[in-house]
């Protein structure tokens, strides 16, 4: 199974709510149409706190996910306004929910949504090591997480997508979990060592200039 996602910006002028039902009905067309295995997006449905210790970018932003056999991408969404990019992935689930809520309601709790390309002085198998290898337990053993969507971009499918090598949906059963410090990191004795040792790990195999982070949200439209 083929898995692409779509990246689809916002307009200013759009409130969260109407790019929100945008990209809802925009995705549930293609299911109906098109009829994937399955189709979710990840979309920033509402402005981040005006002060957290995580950048959130303050642009709408929604990452479409669509999973099916076929090797054609679905040029639907390039017809969307705001259409960024559109990449074929491959998924990695180191921690997984259990869904048990019904396609179209929002997903528990809390996402943070990262796009991101390697570091330029580090070839892509250190690149892969060290996010896959160091990376990915650090960020399960300090953070609270619930469901961890690892997506390493394997093919750039059109070509005015940026070139991001990783799509990354890290999700807290509670927004708190996320939007609290103490909570996502630990408590006060810990917070900034901890937080000292992610970034630096971080800075080992990400560009910082190529990274955005989004507070999200997810909905299935049409589950695996």
């Amino acid at each position: 199974m083929n898995k692409d996602v779509y990246l689809v910006n916002g307009s200013d002028a759009e409130t969260h709510a109407a790019f929100r039902n945008r990209i809802q009905l925009a995705a549930a067309q293609v299911s109906e149409s098109f009829g994937p295995d399955a189709i979710k997006f990840t979309i920033t449905e509402k402005s981040p706190p005006a002060f957290s210790i995580i950048p959130f970018r303050k642009k709408k932003i929604a990452a479409i996910s669509v999973y099916h056999s076929s090797s054609t991408p679905i040029v639907a969404f390039k017809n969307l306004d705001g259409f960024r990019g559109a990449y074929r992935v491959h998924e990695a689930l180191p921690v997984s929910y259990r869904k048990n809520w019904n396609d179209g309601e929002a997903t528990p709790g809390a996402c943070l949504l990262t796009l991101f390309s390697k570091k330029r002085n580090i070839d892509y198998e250190t690149f892969i090591n060290r996010w896959h290898n160091g990376h990915t337990p650090l960020s399960l053993r300090i953070h609270p997480l619930w469901n961890y969507v690892r997506n390493e971009v394997k093919e750039v499918l059109t070509k005015e997508s940026p070139k991001f090598n990783g799509i990354v949906e890290e999700q807290t059963r509670i927004a708190a979990d996320l939007l609290n410090p103490f909570r996502f990191f630990g408590n006060p004795l810990i917070i900034i060592p901890r937080m000292i040792t992610v970034y630096a790990d971080t800075k080992s195999f990400i560009d910082y200039g190529t990274m955005e982070t989004y507070l999200a949200a997810e909905y299935h439209i049409k589950s695996k």
